[in-house]
């Protein structure tokens, strides 16, 4: 687990220096709580706490630089100054994940017009829209993952890339963006619902390497959640 925790900071610090203009920042307000109470500063040893463990599974991670010019990974956003939102997993993938999928609140109401745009454009259902948000980002349109999948619909530079998204931290062109996509994929799968989140989650190759659904335990918890969702968000 350390392994994979120093290999893991590793790789965001080495991504740093590249993504550190491009990750939208934003600016803290003074808060009760101290910004180092519960933190990772790159100048000293790395242990596995108990909340980077819960980083681990989804959460949001506060990245920014303290007063002495240290990269700090924290579960609190600093006091002042700017900082960064890591997301380092798909929210709706780990397989041991304690919600409720049945229960959680919906976002029935967030970027509606956007979601219906998008919609009509590519010919989704919204429900189906939502559900793949609320399952990649909770709606969080700052999120990051630790592969390097941005915003709402948590797209991969080089997808966005190719979908010719100049930010893919704005929601509108990334939930339109993210729906194009989607659209492919459920044109690529004969409108197969299940087939396409899986593709979405996992690459169309892998889809089509198994005929069907991965063997992977988070693309299949992934399709599971986000058909649980798209039937709650199409009663809505």
């Amino acid at each position: 687990m350390m392994t994979r925790w120093l290999g893991l900071m590793l790789a965001v610090l080495s991504a740093n220096v590249v993504a550190e203009t491009s990750k939208p920042h934003f600016v803290a307000k003074p808060a009760n709580k101290s910004a180092l109470a519960r933190s990772v500063v790159n100048s000293e040893p790395i242990s596995m706490s108990s909340d980077v463990a819960k980083a681990e599974q989804g959460e949001k991670v506060y990245h920014y630089r303290n007063a002495d010019g240290n990269l700090v990974f924290s579960d609190y956003a600093p006091q002042q100054g700017h900082y960064q939102v890591l997301l380092f997993d798909c929210y709706a993938c780990q397989p041991d994940s304690n919600i409720n999928w049945q229960s959680i609140p919906l976002f029935t109401s967030l970027y509606k017009q956007q979601i219906a745009a998008a919609a009509h454009t590519y010919q989704l259902e919204p429900a189906l829209i939502r559900a793949v948000i609320h399952a990649e980002s909770a709606f969080k349109p700052e999120a990051i993952s630790k592969v390097g999948a941005q915003g709402l619909m948590q797209l991969m530079p080089a997808t966005a890339k190719e979908l010719g998204v100049v930010d893919a931290f704005h929601p509108q062109e990334n939930i339109a963006a993210g729906s194009r996509y989607l659209a492919q994929l459920l044109k690529r799968f004969d409108g197969d619902i299940t087939l396409a989140c899986a593709a979405y989650n996992a690459g169309a190759s892998r889809v089509e390497q198994y005929n069907g659904v991965p063997p992977y335990s988070e693309t299949r918890a992934y399709v599971e959640r986000v058909q649980i969702l798209l039937k709650r968000y199409r009663r809505g």
